[in-house]
């Protein structure tokens, strides 16, 4: 078992299967991306860079890109949801679309492979 698995068995049911979503999102867009942690939370880690972490709170959850020009990519397509400068924070009940996810989650690759 990993420190991620480790992670998601403790939250609540709801919260665990959301977070597993965004979990096999990105390891069908990122396959190279490895599990590991980052600034103390589950992240994928991406050419040795962090890519996508992830946390859960008592009342929402929050995927952190590690970008804030990530977040600016997409936030014209979360409204309702609470932004800040590299944060999306959101619920099970309100999951951050699909195809939200994954166009994040390709900006911030492309951020990545530009710096590498």
């Amino acid at each position: 078992m990993s420190a991620m698995d480790d992670y998601l068995d403790a939250l609540a049911p709801e919260q665990k299967a959301e977070l597993v979503r965004v979990r096999e999102i990105v390891a069908e867009l990122v396959p190279d991306a490895e599990e590991g942690r980052s600034y103390g939370m589950p992240a994928f880690i991406y050419a040795g860079r962090p890519l996508l972490g992830f946390r859960a709170a008592r009342a929402h959850l929050s995927i952190f890109p590690f970008s804030s020009a990530a977040v600016e990519a997409v936030s014209d397509r979360l409204n309702g949801f609470d932004l800040a400068k590299g944060t999306i924070r959101f619920t099970a009940g309100q999951p951050v679309p699909e195809t939200v996810l994954a166009d994040l989650i390709q900006a911030r690759r492309r951020e990545i492979t530009a710096s590498s």
